[in-house]
């Protein structure tokens, strides 16, 4: 009878860690029903988010990265940055392209570019993880014009979040340079990614005017999968976000949250609510603490920062969908973000501290 009473606590802790996801699912789809009037118009405005913003901004970076995979210029372009990338960050050359087109772009650009890369044999499971963790970032358009402009109504500020976030991410590239690059792992793939590299050298110059017709249509269409796909997450995180502030539990957090943020001076708890929020979403987050009046702003400033650096687990989701198609791991791009979001604020601190042009506190 001992045994049985001492078992039965451990019995009840493994099948409620089994069952973990179905009774997330379950209470999903609960809270569907009882906040049914607040979802509603939670998913109208991400649906309308998503094809005001997300359409126009990204399907045509996605239907290009698609077209360049069929030439052979990427392959160029690592063979001539490779002297740069190699040293610096210990990739191969084409990550040059990777992280350009996910900073010209933004989310999540950089991470379906490398999942590509991998794919067609450019990179090794290793570099694709390093690529990962600083490729995939916040555009122009969205930090200086979404965040500076539309929010904060000051294009410095956008300015200087973009700066720092420039400077945030390739801080983590130098970071992730030693990840998994004991000599093992290179030996481990070098024949295979010799391997699948020369035969993409052969695939890779394959389109030509007899082809043209197959190959954009591929290409968009391919695009077009990609951007349902992150129209979902968009609807799917509004109204997550939606049932979490109805049934206070995005408050209840912040309750939690808040004595950290106390420690730094912010007292004021709509920060800890919206900071919450763009943890889990990332504009929404934004635009909540965009909107607390503040004479400080610089903390603001920072939040916002911090947010931009992470991403958000809205993200992070869109991310693990793209990459889940291969065999390269998420954790390296959930660890770079963490640091990508720490090295952001210590930057935007520093600049807001020590540059007067940028400390628009009252």
């Amino acid at each position: 009878m001992k045994a049985i009473c001492y078992n039965k606590p451990k019995f009840i802790f493994l099948s409620l860690k089994r069952n973990i996801i179905p009774l997330i699912f379950c209470a999903f789809t609960i809270f569907l029903v009882l906040f049914s009037n607040k979802n509603l118009v939670a998913a109208k405005s991400g649906l309308l988010l998503w094809a005001n913003n997300v359409v126009p901004a990204l399907l045509p970076f996605f239907i290009a990265t698609e077209l360049l995979s069929y030439t052979n210029i990427v392959e160029k372009i690592g063979k001539i940055l490779n002297p740069i990338m190699r040293p610096i960050f210990n990739i191969p050359g084409c990550g040059a392209y990777a992280f350009i087109m996910g900073i010209i772009s933004g989310y999540p650009i950089g991470a379906k570019i490398v999942t590509n890369f991998r794919e067609n044999g450019l990179c090794t499971k290793e570099e694709a993880e390093r690529m990962l963790a600083f490729t995939n970032n916040s555009g122009p358009l969205f930090i200086i014009g979404t965040v500076g402009i539309t929010l904060f109504g000051n294009s410095l500020i956008g300015i200087l979040l973009f700066i720092t976030h420039l400077l945030a991410c390739i801080s983590v590239g130098i970071c992730f340079r030693f990840w998994k690059s004991k000599k093992f792992y290179e030996d481990k793939n070098v024949k295979k990614f010799n391997k699948s590299q020369n035969l993409y050298a052969k695939n890779s110059n394959t389109v030509h005017l007899s082809n043209l017709g197959e190959v954009l249509s591929k290409s968009i269409m391919s695009a077009i999968n990609t951007v349902v796909m992150i129209g979902g997450f968009v609807v799917l995180f509004s109204v997550i976000l939606s049932i979490l502030n109805s049934s206070h539990i995005i408050a209840f957090i912040a309750q939690t949250f808040n004595p950290i943020l106390k420690i730094f001076g912010i007292n004021d708890f709509r920060f800890a609510t919206a900071f919450i929020s763009g943890i889990i979403e990332l504009t929404n987050g934004a635009s909540l603490i965009c909107a607390i009046p503040c004479k400080s702003i610089s903390i603001n400033i920072i939040l916002c920062a911090f947010l931009l650096g992470f991403g958000g687990i809205s993200i992070l989701f869109q991310v693990f969908s793209i990459t889940s198609k291969s065999d390269v791991s998420i954790k390296p791009y959930i660890i770079g973000k963490i640091l990508q979001a720490i090295f952001a604020t210590i930057y935007t601190i520093f600049f807001v501290n020590f540059f007067p042009i940028f400390n628009l506190n009252l």
